[in-house]
């Protein structure tokens, strides 16, 4: 047979193997009571299992290998963590296990208490030849709400991880969640593409500056644009030359570097989203949104918070260009649904998730999830993957717990670590 520790683990700690007249491989009567609880860190694999050999009951950890002599070369022997092993499951006893002072490990073989059925359908799941995932031919026949119960858990999952770059932030801000809130979302209007730059930019330009000219959005664009790099050259139009005599004199006075203008990306865009109608964008949301962390914590409706991002008036010479001493024809350059759809989803959710997270306090974590629930689901090439598979996708709840199946749990065929897996797997 052909597996892998993992799949002795998954038999174990749902107790598929045959149990009838269970003998350890000294012959001796045994009975489980309980496999224990997998163990995913250093030490044995399973703590706090218990079980019955002969008269005696026992309690203490259980050791999975798929040979007994793996016991050896893994370093177990002298190790004082695997002391208290009261029981070694093995998928084949090769080899007599003793402790250090003579007495022999209880095993136990599996090798032919294991089902044929079972193997296979384990086999066709993680080797067969497959073009997505590897139960795309199973998973849309798994019930609602198992698919419900472990979409939950992986989003929780994903979101707990991007959390700690929030918090991690936090920290070198002093914990400044304005600050914070202000750099994650400055690159959250760069996308993909730009969001280093962005980011750049922002902490570059730290909020308290920003603050002592909120007034004035001519001064605010000059401090934005100039720090993006985008106002060292000679211009020929009123605006901009308006905005580089601004910072000029705002450099010098607030002692400022700006980044290199070369790090933005323009090639293969369109217009609407060049960086310089982002930052006309996010220029324009830092005069109209005073303390906007603060807000997003106080707002508690969906459409509230939709509303703290619409109707953002940028400047209207952006409304006849895209990028400087360039004319266009007139478009309108205003946040789109779908913009604000992202920002709510990859800065405001995540900061309600790990400010709750951060201080304990799950009405911020529940308000993070009930916003991916209202917010539509993601388009993309691993969404029309999963739609093709009979999937329903529609909400960012579902869409971002189904980017973490794919990317960490599908991706490296952790079918056995995975509720829809398991669930495939598991007898009827």
């Amino acid at each position: 047979m052909l597996f892998t520790e993992d799949f002795l683990h998954y038999v174990w700690k749902f107790r598929l193997f045959d149990r009838i007249n269970l003998q350890t491989t000294q012959g001796e009567e045994l009975e489980i009571y309980s496999t224990g609880l997998h163990n995913t860190h250093a030490g044995p694999d399973f703590q706090n299992a218990r079980i019955r050999i002969g008269e005696t009951t026992w309690a203490g950890n259980a050791e999975l290998h798929l040979s007994s002599s793996d016991w050896q070369r893994h370093g177990h022997t002298a190790d004082n963590a695997y002391d208290n092993v009261i029981l070694h499951v093995v998928y084949r006893d090769d080899e007599p296990l003793f402790r250090t002072d003579g007495r022999r490990v209880p095993t136990l073989e599996l090798k032919d208490r294991i089902s044929p059925d079972l193997y296979n359908r384990y086999h066709n799941l993680i080797f067969g030849a497959k073009t997505i995932i590897p139960c795309e031919a199973s998973i849309a026949t798994v019930d609602g709400l198992t698919m419900q119960n472990w979409l939950t858990r992986i989003l929780v999952e994903r979101l707990e991880k991007k959390s700690e770059t929030v918090i991690a932030t936090l920290n070198l801000n002093r914990g400044d969640w304005e600050e914070t809130f202000y750099q994650f979302l400055a690159a959250n209007f760069g996308f993909k593409t730009n969001a280093l730059p962005f980011e750049l930019m922002a902490k570059s330009l730290p909020q308290n500056i920003l603050a002592k000219h909120k007034n004035n959005l001519m001064q605010i664009e000059a401090l934005i644009f100039g720090q993006a790099g985008f106002l060292d050259e000679d211009f020929t139009d009123e605006y901009p030359r308006s905005l580089k005599k601004e910072y000029e004199f705002l450099k010098k006075k607030f002692n400022l570097t700006p980044i290199e203008s070369h790090l933005w990306k323009f090639l293969r865009m369109r217009p609407q989203n060049f960086p310089t109608i982002r930052l006309a964008q996010f220029a324009a949301l830092v005069v109209q949104s005073n303390h906007l962390f603060s807000k997003v914590l106080e707002t508690k409706e969906v459409k509230a918070l939709r509303d703290l991002f619409n109707n953002i008036q940028i400047n209207n010479y952006w409304e006849t260009h895209y990028r400087f001493d360039k004319e266009s024809k007139p478009v309108g350059k205003h946040l789109g649904v779908a913009s604000v759809d992202t920002i709510l989803l990859n800065t405001v959710a995540l900061f309600l998730f790990s400010y709750g997270k951060h201080l304990q306090q799950q009405y911020f974590i529940s308000r993070s999830l009930k916003l991916l629930e209202n917010i539509p689901g993601e388009q993309n090439s691993i969404m029309t993957d999963f739609a093709n598979l009979g999937l329903e996708i529609n909400t960012a709840f579902e869409s971002q717990a189904l980017l973490e199946l794919k990317n960490n749990y599908c991706d490296y065929k952790k079918c056995l670590q995975c509720g829809v897996g398991i669930k495939i797997l598991k007898p009827a």
